[in-house]
C-alpha cells in the first residue's frame, strides 16, 4: 500500500512541475517572442512619442 501513496506523490509532483513549465513556456512565447506583447507595447510606446514630439505648441 506505501507503495501505491508514494506513486501518487510522485506522479502529482511530476504534473505540478510539467504545469509550472508549460505556463512558463507560454508566457516566454507570449510576452516576448517576435510580435508579442512586449515587442507591442514597445512598438506602441515608440509611436506615441513621435506623436507627442510631433505636436507643437
Amino acid at each position: 500500500m506505501s507503495g501505491s501513496k508514494e506513486e501518487f506523490v510522485m506522479r502529482q509532483l511530476l504534473m505540478t512541475v510539467m504545469l509550472i513549465l508549460t505556463v512558463a513556456l507560454i508566457y516566454i512565447n507570449v510576452a516576448g517572442g517576435e510580435g508579442g506583447t512586449k515587442a507591442t507595447i514597445r512598438d506602441s510606446g515608440t509611436g506615441m512619442a513621435g506623436a507627442i514630439a510631433r505636436i507643437s505648441p
